[in-house]
């Protein structure tokens, strides 16, 4: 079994507002794409070397909005690594967002699709 911790908002129809960290664990069929999902978020969301445990996963996005060049090399490299978890996987760059933007499209190995999530560039 399988384990990693997401933030998501406490009231869903705020998205900006507060948030509270969740267990995500492996599926009651032995699936572990609800994990993987939320690892490779996570993954988009951190800043290079700031893992001390995977410090050449993340992407150098706040350098990316300051020098306004998307960090694409990076987040190819991270779907590359986490196509092996999916059946299949594509982060596609949102063209015309100010912050570097991608959308995620899964298929999992189950067959479900899961709807485009969207991961919004400079971590905090």
């Amino acid at each position: 079994m399988m384990r990693v911790y997401g933030r998501v908002p406490v009231d869903l129809t705020v998205p900006d507002g507060p948030k509270k960290w969740v267990v995500v664990t492996t599926d009651a069929n032995g699936y572990n794409d609800a994990v993987y999902i939320t690892a490779l978020c996570q993954t988009l969301k951190l800043n290079l070397y700031e893992s001390p445990f995977w410090a050449n996963y993340g992407i150098p996005a706040k350098q990316a909005v300051q020098q306004q060049v998307p960090p694409d090399f990076y987040v190819v490299f991270i779907q590359q690594f986490y196509a092996q978890f999916f059946a299949a996987l594509t982060i596609a760059k949102v063209p015309d967002e100010e912050e570097p933007t991608y959308d995620i499209f899964v298929l999992t190995h189950s067959g479900a699709i899961i709807p485009p999530i969207r991961v919004v560039g400079a971590p905090q």
